[in-house]
């Protein structure tokens, strides 16, 4: 599975592990989902990457599905 990453930015976000508002960096990244090289480029999704920045709990949501 190939992945693009953009540029992160901080903000602040719910961190469910911390229980409170704490600083999260988020970025998008483009992934590939097909493991075959012929359609790899029609494959792609977004997904939205969180890493809490005071515990370091990250979760990923594919775009797609929200």
């Amino acid at each position: 599975m190939a992945t693009n990453a953009e540029a992160p930015t901080e903000r602040s976000e719910f961190c469910e592990r911390c229980g409170r508002e704490t600083i999260h960096s988020v970025s998008l990244q483009l992934v590939t989902e097909s493991d075959r090289s012929d359609n790899a480029e029609f494959s792609r999704e977004p997904y939205r990457v969180t890493e809490c920045l005071v515990c370091g709990e990250q979760t990923t949501v594919r775009m797609n599905n929200v």
